[in-house]
């Protein structure tokens, strides 16, 4: 067999693989969106099915032998990077074994139930029986990847190829000092803002959120919008959906979760086409994943130019609701106050939201902390960052759904994005210097554009960082994203 034909079947093998997977992505969009409660055992059960095929597909033993009679030097640079993506999927999923994997999909799928049902109640003691099973199942994953035996790092690597928690902590070290500082000079401003006034319908949020995901660049011929109790983008290539949430009091829930949700989907949709369906279809990874639903949601969306626009927007679709001017707007909009809710936080606080997290799936993974003990440590972990108790588990341990489908590893790749985002923004900033006018409009289409040719249009041809260095020049620092947050909040408090 010649090295082109080698790979001609290697990719259409892939090819098989990756619709499968997107099968198993619209199960769980289906289960999250519309699926009937009374499903979650036969959905669970379908889901560890197709786990077991997947699998099987992605540890077949031709998988070698095809690698092994490809020559990657006469191959371009998109096969090169599908090759490495492959030679990377089989290393990983050949160590996990098939039963190991089956279960996972099953007790993660139950779990989300198990999960949303304890949230809605407010009772950590209905979840933590099965998440105790999820992260036993995890560590398990875990001890089979590892080869230098730090199991946190083995799941880290999943989400975000070639990074350490080791380098994590240097970057989080840097950028924690830097927010606990800004925050404290904020409190001390004695500074505060007033508050949106009535009652926001579902309907014309509704209206504004699909205006909003098509000023930054949605493809509604490829996507949809439904809800979900934690938002989410979910898909690639020509099937990319996004979910919302709607609290009648408080429209910016669902005008940022959307605009955040779209920079994911975006990222998406522009992959170049030609990758569809390989294993470079799809972002670098979650952190430059993360780097382009923030910046979209916060460096552009909560900008003075873009909130200018919404604010002009929601009088004509609400009327008056108690802000007087753009200015004020502007400011309530980036109000550092209060909160509970990590994907509802400000900029200045949210990623201490993350390192919270962080921390404590670090603990759990590497067997300092259990489960049982979990609702208590995460109690005093937010008194000590934030200064003031959560009053319910809804607002504390149990608000993300990330734990209840395994994703241990994945938190920390959040506020990395924000600091790959601070440092795409300084980018955007010298090469567009019309960015506010367009933004003013409502228009984000040119940075989005921006965005598509430096780093959506590569899918995952190239690793993580390169296409984050080739975009800024040098290796990323959390510095820019600081610089970024001391101006603006410096300017919103009068600091």
């Amino acid at each position: 067999m010649t090295s082109n034909s080698a790979y001609d079947e290697l990719m259409a093998h892939v090819r098989g693989t990756v619709a499968l997977e997107q099968v198993s992505g619209l199960l769980g969009w289906d289960q999250e969106t519309q699926m009937p409660r009374g499903a979650a055992a036969q959905r669970a059960e379908q889901s560890s099915a197709l786990e077991a095929v997947l699998h099987a597909r992605q540890t077949d033993p031709r998988i070698p032998d095809w690698l092994g009679q490809i020559h990657a030097d006469d191959m371009d640079q998109t096969a090169v990077g599908n090759l490495r993506l492959v030679r990377w999927s089989y290393d990983k999923k050949s160590k996990i074994p098939a039963d190991l994997a089956v279960e996972l999909a099953r007790i993660t799928s139950e779990a989300q139930g198990v999960w949303a049902d304890a949230r809605a109640a407010g009772r950590f003691a209905d979840f933590k029986g099965i998440l105790a099973e999820v992260l036993n199942l995890r560590r398990q994953e875990a001890q089979a990847l590892s080869e230098d035996g730090n199991l946190y790092n083995a799941l880290l690597d999943t989400y975000e190829p070639g990074m350490t928690a080791d380098e994590l902590d240097r970057l989080f070290g840097a950028l924690r000092q830097g927010l606990v500082g800004l925050r404290q000079r904020i409190n001390d401003s004695g500074v505060e803002f007033p508050e949106l006034q009535g009652s926001f319908s579902k309907d014309q949020q509704m209206l504004i959120a699909r205006e909003l995901a098509s000023s930054f660049g949605y493809d509604w011929e490829r996507g949809r919008l439904d809800f979900s109790v934690h938002p989410f983008s979910s898909g690639s290539y020509n099937d990319v959906r996004i979910t919302t949430r709607v609290a009648e009091a408080d429209p910016f829930n669902c005008f940022y979760s959307t605009i955040h949700e779209v920079g994911h989907a975006v990222y998406e949709q522009t992959v170049d086409r030609r990758h569809g369906l390989t294993p470079s279809g799809r972002g670098a990874s979650m952190g430059v994943h993360e780097s382009q639903s923030r910046i979209a949601e916060n460096q552009l969306g909560r900008s003075r130019a873009f909130t200018g626009y919404l604010y002009r927007r929601m009088l004509e679709v609400f009327g008056d609701f108690g802000i007087a001017s753009e200015d004020v707007f502007y400011q309530v909009v980036n109000n550092v106050g209060r909160g509970f809710i990590r994907t509802e936080a400000d900029e200045v606080q949210y990623n201490l939201h993350v390192m919270l997290r962080y921390d404590l799936e670090r603990a759990l993974i590497g067997g300092d902390l259990e489960v049982a003990d979990l609702e208590a440590a995460w109690n005093d972990r937010f008194l000590l960052d934030f200064g003031y108790p959560v009053q319910s588990a809804a607002d504390g341990v149990l608000q993300d759904v990330h734990w209840s489908v395994g994703l241990f590893g994945y938190f920390p790749t959040y506020s990395l994005g924000n600091i790959y985002a601070g440092e795409l923004y300084e980018c955007l900033l010298h090469d567009i210097p019309e960015l506010q006018e367009n933004l003013d409009r409502g228009d984000a289409g040119q940075a989005v554009a921006w965005m598509g040719e430096r780093i959506h249009q590569h899918g995952s041809v190239l690793e993580p960082l390169t296409v984050i260095k080739q975009t800024i020049g040098h290796a990323p620092s959390e510095a820019p994203l600081m610089r970024y947050l001391n101006r603006k909040f410096g300017e919103i408090y009068d600091l």
